[in-house]
């Protein structure tokens, strides 16, 4: 397995990572079958999150009474006291003493960055478990490159998590250039569009050969651990015929995706239109439906709100049909 530098923090990550969030739905002795078949085939870098729910515990378990691959986690937490509680409970689920990586979890906004960073904010936690050695490094992950380039610029982070993939390029512009240039390490997430390309291995060889420094699919199959580290053996650059491929899928998904880039926000009925089609893409390609509507549920404002005023499609640039995608996601979502 190739490794690369995971930036600043000198960590030499496996190229192929592993993402925690479709772990979930595995029993107990099929995670920790998992997890062990990944570190048997090179694989160092593991992502999971405090709300991926019981991911971490299966973390913890998988690699007990082996040799401790790099674990990352995330916390959505925003203030200081309990960014703090939700470090001991991920110290706690993972069983061990030091995190290598702990990560600001889907910072989407500037009042959402301005608040970690205050004085009260989730920041200062980080920065104090890392002080006691509770923590190695601090991250931070987002779906907007606009606001990870301003959190970076802050120089508070040694790592960047985004989504990044054949059809979600918008980090290529400046969020990419400005890791590289502050020697950030990149981690990329929704290396396969949440499940959206048929063509996976291409996916994935098409990120191994651009500057991230690992790239972090989610499984649920063993066959699925090693498919991924074969791709990681041996670095080759898409043919011609792979790119055309390629090319054909973006083109498909580039008709019906959302790329999270929010510009259809606000709506005027309060809906949370990137939110919803978030969770539909759980429901619908991580297989996650018990976990996607349980999310759903809270949300202030839903898909049936929908007025069809169709301002969000007259904002969205990339032509989206949001209001026929919105009567989709209730169905799914509402029953």
């Amino acid at each position: 397995m190739e490794k690369r530098t995971l930036g600043r923090t000198g960590l030499k990550v496996s190229v192929i990572g592993l993402g925690g969030i479709p772990i979930q739905r595995v029993a107990g002795e099929e995670a920790t079958a998992i997890l062990k078949t990944a570190l048997e085939k090179g694989i160092n870098f593991f992502d999971t999150a405090r709300a991926y729910t019981d991911s971490e515990v299966k973390f913890g378990v998988g690699f007990r009474g082996t040799k401790r691959p790099i674990i990352a986690t995330k916390s959505m937490a925003r203030d200081k006291e309990t960014m703090a509680r939700d470090i001991e409970l991920s110290l706690k689920n993972l069983g061990v003493g030091t995190i290598d990586l702990y990560q600001l979890h889907n910072v989407k906004d500037r009042e959402t960055l301005q608040k970690v960073q205050g004085p009260d904010g989730a920041l200062a936690a980080l920065k104090e478990a890392r002080a006691r050695g509770e923590i190695n490094y601090i991250g931070i992950t987002g779906h907007i490159p606009e606001i990870l380039v301003e959190a970076l610029k802050t120089g508070e982070f040694d790592t960047v998590q985004f989504p990044y993939n054949p059809v979600e390029r918008e980090a290529e512009k400046a969020l990419i250039p400005l890791a590289l240039e502050m020697n950030i390490g990149m981690i990329a997430m929704k290396p396969l569009a949440g499940g959206a390309f048929k063509n996976a291995a291409l996916a994935i060889k098409f990120l191994l050969n651009s500057p991230v420094s690992t790239i972090i699919p989610g499984v649920d199959k063993l066959d699925q651990v090693a498919e991924n580290a074969a791709l990681g053996q041996q670095i080759l650059p898409l043919t011609e015929e792979e790119q055309e491929t390629l090319n054909r899928e973006v083109r498909q998904l580039g008709e019906r995706f959302c790329r999270r880039c929010e510009y259809c926000q606000p709506c005027p009925q309060g809906i949370d239109i990137p939110m919803i089609f978030l969770l539909e893409g759980y429901w619908t390609r991580y297989g996650l439906q018990d976990w996607a509507v349980d999310r759903y549920r809270p949300l202030a404002k839903k898909a049936s709100d929908c007025v069809e005023c169709g301002l969000c499609e007259e904002k969205c640039p990339y032509n989206l049909p949001i209001r026929e995608m919105l009567k989709e996601s209730r169905s799914h979502l509402e029953g």
